[in-house]
């Protein structure tokens, strides 16, 4: 039997979780079917994603970012799939390197895949709570043409909104039009999204609140999502005519999500960002052997 033990966080970010692996000198093989034992809810350690904490001089795919970012957030989804980009995932990530002790209060810039995304963790509050964790998302970008989110029989026209990765953006009279988002809902025309997309059902909570549900593209429906969010006060301020680049001024949006909620704010450049908690609850050693499917 293995003796080799794989060290292994659990953390959140309004409950999107996450299985947090640290492997700062990347010598750890982490295969898609090993991510998705790692996030089987029944069989594994549960959790919407995984964070691989890597040194970005040690990633292929971010040793060109090494000099403004000491670590890259390898992300995969709950299937084992890459993505780009993971907004509560980003918040989580901070939140380790600062329990761990490798960074501290204040700025800290992350690779990504969507590249470098800047986080400011807030000063430990008075009954030593942790303070939140501000995330620069960087800019939405705005694909035109129309596209139309089906779920059963029902369609709505939707927003394409891309935050670094893909999302459809669909206002709704009630969030429980979207049935129960089991399976991907539809997007078309397929041409618009070719790797797939996240799919956010919204409605209006009062004047610059809103609230959603998601669909995670490799995921299913989660508890929260970060891009998901900015994606939302994206498309919001559109629909409300309060763009910050004609208005001349930050707009603010709160976001209500299943697992909590977030402030989210476009700044008069484009700069999108998010700010909201971010918990470790747990950590302990999985046996490598669970990781290669040969534990028995």
């Amino acid at each position: 039997m293995s003796t080799a033990q794989i060290a292994f966080l659990k953390g959140h970010g309004t409950e999107n979780d996450f299985v947090i692996v640290p492997d700062p000198d990347g010598r750890l093989e982490l295969s898609a079917a090993a991510v998705a034992r790692l996030c089987d809810r029944r069989a594994g350690i549960g959790a919407d994603g995984v964070l691989r904490v890597v040194r970005s001089a040690a990633h292929p795919e971010a040793r060109e970012m090494a000099g403004e970012a000491e670590w890259f957030m390898d992300y995969r989804n709950s299937d084992g799939s890459i993505a780009e980009m993971c907004g509560n995932g980003v918040r989580v990530f901070a939140r380790y390197l600062q329990q761990a002790g490798l960074a501290g209060e204040g700025d800290l810039p992350i690779a990504t895949r969507a590249g470098i995304r800047r986080a400011h963790i807030a000063k430990t509050g008075p009954g030593g709570e942790p303070g939140d964790v501000t995330v620069a998302m960087g800019r939405a970008r705005l694909p035109q043409g129309e596209v139309t989110v089906t779920v059963g029989e029902r369609s709505w026209p939707a927003r394409n909104v891309n935050m670094g990765n893909p999302h459809a953006v669909a206002f709704v009279g009630d969030l429980a039009d979207a049935g129960t988002l089991y399976e991907a809902p539809g997007v078309s025309p397929a041409a618009a999204y070719p790797e797939g997309t996240n799919v956010e059902f919204v409605v209006d909570r009062g004047p610059g609140h809103v609230a959603l549900r998601v669909h995670e593209r490799g995921s299913g429906e989660t508890r929260s999502c970060g891009t998901g969010a900015c994606a939302v006060m994206v498309a919001a301020a559109r629909r409300d005519g309060a763009d910050p680049a004609v208005l001349g001024h930050p707009v603010t949006y709160t976001v209500d999500l299943p697992g909590g909620r977030l402030v989210i704010s476009e700044m008069p450049d484009g700069t999108v960002e998010m700010t909201g908690p971010a918990v470790i609850v747990a950590e302990g050693t999985i046996d490598a052997s669970f990781l290669a499917g040969t534990a028995v």
